[in-house]
């Protein structure tokens, strides 16, 4: 019972940090005042990583070690689908981690260079696409919680 309660709570903290750190990217590439500073993004896309890597272990976890069976999981389609959307988002995640770390390597190169502003409107979009993916984990999580689409 424990178990399952703090896989539980670090499946959903690490969740809620995923979601944390793809907001303060997105924040920052939003501002209009001042480029973000390309280390810093490289440092919060890090958190990202690790955020990701925890609610990849907790969930395995949870699959290995939690009340429920693994049947009950691996035998309903709605897992599967957030294992997909899941995956989908780490995909779109290439492309701003990409290019944070381009940028952070030109920046030091030449402390003058401006983020472009076309490439910046663009990842920042792909980051929006991730939260917006993000917050559908819960509802999936919902449904499979409550046995729908299980069919064992």
């Amino acid at each position: 019972m424990w178990t399952d309660a703090l896989l539980a709570y670090a499946h959903y903290a690490s969740i809620l940090m995923l979601a944390g750190y793809l907001l303060c990217e997105y924040l920052l590439l939003r501002r209009r005042d001042a480029a973000p500073e390309p280390d810093f993004l490289v440092r919060i896309d890090i958190g990202y990583f690790v955020a990701a890597g925890a609610v990849l272990a907790s969930g395995a976890g949870r699959l290995l070690f939690g009340a429920k069976p693994a049947a009950f999981y691996l035998g309903n389609p709605v897992f599967h689908a957030k294992i997909g959307l899941f995956a989908l988002i780490g995909l779109l995640s290439i492309a701003p981690t990409r290019a944070f770390l381009r940028w952070r390597r030109l920046r030091r190169a030449d402390p003058a260079w401006p983020l472009p502003v076309h490439e910046r409107r663009r990842i920042r979009l792909l980051v929006l696409i991730e939260l917006h993916l993000v917050a559908l984990l819960p509802l999936l999580a919902a449904l499979m919680a409550r046995g729908i689409g299980y069919r064992g």
